[in-house]
């Protein structure tokens, strides 16, 4: 494989990987709060199909992108609502949420399928250093959208594990009860961060139908939402892991692509097949990793907070 075939693979793999990594990040604020949300595939075909539509009528992605995040929150926000207010089960409301984006997605989207999106997001070289051999067209030539993951992920890192803030955060999600003895208010905390992992998500859906595909298509995110949810998991809830992660997910996706262009022997199913095999894969390695060691998964996770239960 030569030098420009594999520059073009690493680029398309940042690329393929972008949506995924908005989606995990959205999750990996949820989740640290406590509040499963299974609900990451809806929000996406939601956030797509909403921002296809706004850029398509404003002739502006930046307009598509802001609402798209509104619809992800606004999702979100029903699934903090249905799980922190009236204490449903967070993977019956998650699923539900999946179906309920599905199906408004198809139905808002109907009369747009297959429309091509005329002002798609542009590509930037970033001064200096898109000019770096190997690493400047792999890393610092993409669109907006990719150059604002970069700066989120250390942002969300920091907020995290380093700030009061993220302090509170994670102990909602560790121990509620302790954290509501200390003043650090629940139901207040997951609400935040359950709606701002859902504008995330809501993202990442849009940078689909915005710039790698620029166009809708039903069901465009063809499982995305799921790899994300499972991507979390394998960053042990760290934005920095999940940064890596997603760009090995958007990696097999973009060498799937590469091969059928090069004629290689090999199933197109087969291809298509691969990340979520490896999706699987990293499941399983993860989970019995986590069972050995007991790290990563907040332990208060999926479990509704009650203060009369305190």
């Amino acid at each position: 494989m030569n030098q420009d075939i594999l520059v073009a693979i690493l680029a398309t793999a940042i690329t393929a990987g972008t949506p995924i990594l908005f989606a995990a990040l959205g999750e990996i604020l949820a989740e640290r709060a406590g509040v499963l949300n299974l609900g990451v595939e809806g929000m996406m075909l939601v956030g797509a199909v909403c921002g296809f539509i706004c850029a398509l009528q404003t002739a502006n992605p930046w307009a598509g992108m802001f609402l798209a995040m509104l619809a992800g929150g606004l999702l979100a926000l029903i699934h903090a609502f249905l799980t922190v207010t009236m204490k449903a089960n967070q993977v019956v409301s998650g699923l539900a949420l999946t179906m309920f984006g599905t199906g408004l997605s198809g139905y808002l989207g109907k009369s747009y399928v297959g429309t091509a999106l005329p002002v798609p997001f542009e590509n930037y070289t970033v001064p200096v250093l898109g000019n770096i051999p190997l690493l400047g067209p792999v890393f610092f030539q993409h669109d907006p959208m990719v150059y604002i993951s970069y700066l989120l992920v250390p942002a969300l890192w920091f907020l995290i594990f380093r700030t009061k803030a993220g302090l509170h955060m994670r102990a909602v999600g560790e121990n509620p009860a302790a954290a509501d003895s200390v003043g650090v208010n629940v139901f207040l905390t997951r609400y935040i961060y359950v709606i701002a992992g859902g504008m995330l998500t809501g993202i990442g859906g849009a940078y689909l139908s915005l710039n790698y595909v620029p166009s809708w298509m039903e069901n465009m995110t063809a499982g995305r939402g799921w790899i994300a949810v499972a991507l979390v998991i394998f960053a042990t809830w760290n934005p920095v892991h999940a940064l890596w992660g997603s760009y090995l997910f958007g990696g097999i996706d973009a060498l799937g692509f590469r091969l059928q262009t090069l004629n290689v022997l090999v199933s197109p199913y087969f291809l298509k097949m691969l990340p979520y095999l490896l999706t699987i894969a990293v499941l399983i390695l993860v989970t019995r990793r986590n069972m050995v060691n007991r790290i990563g998964s907040p332990r208060a996770l999926g479990l509704p907070y009650d203060r009369e239960e305190r």
